[in-house]
C-alpha cells in the first residue's frame, strides 16, 4: 500500500521538529543556556539555521517545544466537551496532565535552568498570557456557558496560573484540587450574575 506523501511529510516533519528540540535542550544542561547559542544547535542536530528557525520562531521556544500542544490541550477541553460534560472538571483533568509532566524527575533540571534564566522566565510569562488569552477566547465562544467576557477571561488567567502555583507545591495534585475548588466555586458565581457581553469588548486584554 503506498503510504500518502502528506502523512509521510508531516511524520518527516514533526520528527525533525522533535530531533531539533531533544538537541537543544541536551546542549542546554550540559553547557548552560547562555552558552549555547542556535547556531550550535543546528549544527548539532545537522539542520540549516533556517530549518530550526521554520520550527521555533526563537531561541527560548526551544525549551519550551511542547507550548502549543499544551495551548491546544486546553482550548479542545472547551470546544471538544460532550454537552453534558461540565466545564471545569474537564480543565482540571488537563491541568492535572501537564503538572505530572512538569514534576516528573527528568523535568527538575530543566525547571532550575528556566528559574536561572531571566529570558527564559519572561518567555514562560509571556507564553503562559498567550494561552490564557486563547482559553478566554475559547471559553467567550462556547454556547451555553451563560457567562460574560470578563468572567471567561478571570477564569482562562486562574486555570493558567493553577498549574504554576501547583508545580512549587509540596504536593502538586493536591494542590491542582485545591485550586480548582475556588476556580469551580468562581465559575459558579459567575453563573448566579447577569451575564454581560460576550463579543470580547468588556474590557482589553486577559
Amino acid at each position: 500500500m503506498t503510504v500518502p506523501t502528506t502523512g509521510r511529510r508531516e511524520r518527516k516533519k514533526a520528527a525533525t521538529r522533535q530531533k531539533i528540540a531533544d538537541t537543544a535542550l541536551r546542549l542546554f544542561l550540559e553547557h548552560g543556556y547562555d552558552a549555547v547559542g542556535i547556531r550550535d544547535v543546528a549544527a548539532e542536530a545537522d539542520v540549516a539555521v533556517t530549518t530550526l528557525f521554520s520550527h521555533f520562531a526563537s531561541k527560548e521556544a526551544l525549551v519550551f517545544e511542547r507550548d502549543d500542544d499544551f495551548e491546544q490541550r486546553l482550548t479542545r477541553a472547551v470546544t471538544d466537551r460532550a454537552p453534558d460534560e461540565p466545564l471545569i472538571p474537564a480543565l482540571r483533568r488537563e491541568i492535572h496532565a501537564l503538572v505530572r509532566h512538569c514534576v516528573a524527575d527528568d523535568a527538575a533540571p530543566i525547571w532550575r535552568m528556566i528559574v536561572g534564566s531571566p529570558a527564559l522566565r519572561e518567555y514562560e510569562e509571556s507564553m503562559r498570557l498567550r494561552h490564557a488569552q486563547s482559553l478566554a477566547g475559547a471559553l467567550i465562544a462556547a454556547p451555553g456557558l451563560s457567562r460574560s467576557a470578563t468572567a471567561c477571561r478571570t477564569i482562562a488567567r486562574f486555570v493558567i496560573d493553577a498549574y504554576a502555583l501547583a508545580r512549587e507545591a509540596a504536593d502538586p495534585q493536591a494542590a491542582v484540587d485545591e485550586i480548582f475548588e475556588m476556580i469551580e466555586a468562581a465559575w459558579k458565581v459567575a453563573g448566579q450574575t447577569p451575564a454581560g457581553p460576550r463579543n470580547g469588548r468588556s474590557g482589553a486584554g486577559v
